[in-house]
């Protein structure tokens, strides 16, 4: 499973500790992410205010306490970047929205099919993912497993399922941009993780407060006095895991190609329906439940083929990855 998240066999052992810290730090604000989420934006019902908070909260946490590692090499390396802004703010946006009138696990689902359409575009990348019929059976056993999941799902739970779809449009495009502009293999740009993880929150600002401004959201907002200390305490939790998904994402996207992390995204938000159903009294049925273990199976079963296809290949003709500052 290691290899799927972008590991070679002949890789160092600083390399392959970097991408085991990434992705377990990932992982586990991922979830953070999602679960203070869904309950923050049930306590503060403005979504878009809500992700602007978290925004503004990243974007001064890092320039406050990260400013030395923030390098950003040129005036044109910021303009590429800001092609990757829409689709970050469209994705933060349209994951509440959904999170917000959707189970969490139907969001889940409707993003199984996401690494199709990384894979088909990454193809045509300067350094172009190899896969194999392993790799696609994978993918396709992941959608099986995703459409009988929602088979069995009541018609009320499926009124969040526009912005889900919408929610898996966003990621793909900021995955995809992401990869190809921070990848050394690709075509990067010359900025630290810490600069791009900045930019993200402090670009994404304006559209998401426009999206406010037009909507007029606050007045959906209930009266200060009715607020308490559990939704100050979610809507805090969510600013602060917002910071570290912010930059694990970039993290971990500089290591890994955009199909994997697409992959790793779905298998990791499976992890999410046992939660909701434990913790948020959703009820799962048996096929529910086979094809959630049916998807995660069909993550594992992506990592073990691109594992004997990375074996294959040549070592001295993989490309050097040069080393990023924070």
């Amino acid at each position: 499973m290691f290899t799927l998240f972008g590991s070679s066999s002949n890789a160092d052992k600083d390399s392959s500790a970097e991408v085991i810290v990434s992705i377990s730090s990932w992982c586990v604000c991922s979830i953070g992410m999602m679960v203070f989420n869904k309950v923050a934006v049930q306590q503060f019902p403005a979504a878009c205010l809500l992700v602007a908070l978290q925004m503004a909260f990243c974007s001064v946490t890092l320039l406050i306490f990260a400013w030395k590692y923030i390098h950003i090499g040129s005036r044109y390396d910021v303009l590429r970047w800001c092609m990757v802004t829409p689709f970050f703010c469209g994705m933060l946006l349209t994951s509440v929205l959904a999170l917000k009138n959707a189970p969490m696990s139907l969001v889940v689902v409707l993003r199984c099919c996401s690494p199709i359409v990384g894979l088909a575009i990454e193809s045509f990348y300067p350094q172009p993912i190899r896969v194999n019929a392993g790799m696609w059976g994978s993918i396709f056993l992941m959608l099986g497993g995703s459409a009988m999941y929602a088979w069995q799902m009541p018609h009320g739970e499926l009124v969040g399922a526009g912005w889900a779809l919408l929610n898996a449009f966003f990621a793909v495009g900021d995955r995809l941009l992401q990869r190809l502009m921070l990848s050394a293999d690709q075509r990067p740009v010359d900025m630290s993780k810490t600069a791009v993880t900045v930019l993200n929150n402090l670009l994404g600002l304006p559209p998401i407060l426009l999206c406010a401004l037009l909507t007029q959201e606050w007045k959906a907002l209930p009266p200060v006095e009715s607020f308490t200390a559990a939704s100050y305490f979610w809507i805090a939790a969510s600013c602060v895991v917002g910071v570290g998904i912010s930059y694990t994402g970039i993290w971990v996207q500089s290591l890994i190609s955009a199909t994997s992390f697409l992959i790793l995204i779905n298998v990791n938000k499976f992890a999410i329906i046992g939660i909701e159903a434990v913790f948020m009294d959703k009820q799962l049925t048996m096929a529910q439940i086979v094809g959630a273990v049916i998807t995660i199976i069909a993550g594992v079963s992506y990592g073990k083929a691109q594992e004997a296809l990375t074996q294959k290949k040549d070592p001295e003709k993989e490309p050097l990855v040069k080393k990023e500052t924070a």
